[in-house]
């Protein structure tokens, strides 16, 4: 079992960057995430981290180093998206918990994320759901990341990088625009 006390250094650290350093890609910023929590990321996926679902604060890392992590840390890879299945299996845990609603601020969604990120239509009630009282665009981002799982039935940026073949209608989705992670 890691320390606990690292998952509170998780938290700060995710706090400390806050909505503008969580969504942007910054290449400065993933190297002093990955410098600093690479460690916790693989003691995570390799369920080192488990009882720290305990309680918000851990769960919450625990949401931020299987889910967010990745996302910044391996970009352009398919680790990307490694730990998915289990991020959404501590975030079913930690919304049962009700640790989401014992976490203040728009930090909150991180609980959600890993609902929003999956390819799995049904997953995306989740945050449809709990993004409502966050305000700000946390709902109209979970329901973009739906509809693209209602039209495509998975997320066409991810073909590539997951060796996926691309249907017509999924590159003249990307082709013009469409979300690209």
């Amino acid at each position: 079992m890691i320390n606990r006390q690292r998952a509170t250094e998780v938290v700060a650290y995710w706090r400390e960057a806050g909505p503008e350093g969580w969504f942007r890609k910054d290449e400065m910023f993933d190297d002093g995430f990955r410098g600093r929590f690479g460690d916790l990321h693989m003691a995570a996926a390799k369920r080192q981290c488990d009882g720290w679902a305990e309680d918000a604060e851990g769960a919450l890392a625990l949401m931020i180093l299987l889910d967010q992590f990745p996302r910044n840390c391996f970009r352009g890879s398919g680790h990307m998206y490694a730990t998915d299945p289990l991020a959404r299996y501590f975030a079913r845990k930690a919304i049962a918990d009700g640790h989401d609603l014992a976490t203040d601020g728009p930090i909150r969604v991180f609980f959600y994320l890993p609902f929003s990120h999956s390819e799995a239509l049904a997953d995306h009630d989740i945050p449809l759901e709990r993004s409502t009282a966050l305000g700000g665009d946390y709902l109209k981002h979970a329901i973009g990341h739906r509809d693209i799982v209602a039209r495509f039935g998975r997320f066409p940026h991810r073909n590539y990088i997951l060796g996926r073949e691309s249907s017509e209608q999924e590159l003249a989705f990307l082709e013009a625009g469409g979300f690209s992670g």
